[in-house]
């Protein structure tokens, strides 16, 4: 009868020990999304952003077609400039995330200043959170390159 029921309880154990470990390593990890920039075309139309890709959470994005010499600029944040012309044309239109209306500027191309992300990957940026700074790595730094490039900015 040990020979039997020594290796069953055995068994048992292993399997529930398995089960066990399997339910732990397959419960979800809740991590933080990671904001990054991206650059996307539209027709002649590109869009640079920082926010989480993929998805609706965006900090702030940048639009502009060629031969223009204004760039739009809205989101949560916004680039710290001294030349900005607020886009106040009509109404604004509601912020269906939000439920509070966009913050749309328009900045001179030359005025943008991407280029200190571009070069060494930081721009100071202002929002109801304050002054601070979004970073970028060496392939981000390549798409605001190549977004200023698109856009016809003049580098200095």
């Amino acid at each position: 009868m040990f020979k039997v029921l020594v290796p069953a309880v055995a068994a048992l154990g292993l399997i529930a020990v398995a089960a066990r470990s399997q339910g732990a390593a397959s419960a979800p990890v809740m991590t933080q999304p990671v904001m990054s920039w991206t650059l996307h075309h539209e027709g002649s139309l590109a869009k640079l952003a920082y926010g989480v890709p993929n998805s609706d959470q965006l900090a702030l994005m940048i639009s502009c077609v060629p031969g223009d010499t204004l760039a739009t600029v809205y989101g949560e944040v916004q680039l710290e400039t001294p030349r900005v012309i607020h886009a106040s044309h009509g109404p604004q239109p509601i912020d269906p995330l939000s439920g509070g209306s966009t913050d749309e500027v328009r900045i001179a191309l030359d005025d943008l200043g991407l280029q200190p992300l571009a070069e060494g990957g930081r721009v100071t940026v202002v929002g109801t959170a304050g002054r601070f700074q979004l970073g970028a790595g060496p392939e981000e730094r390549r798409l605001v390159s190549d977004f200023l490039a698109y856009c016809g900015a003049r580098h200095a």
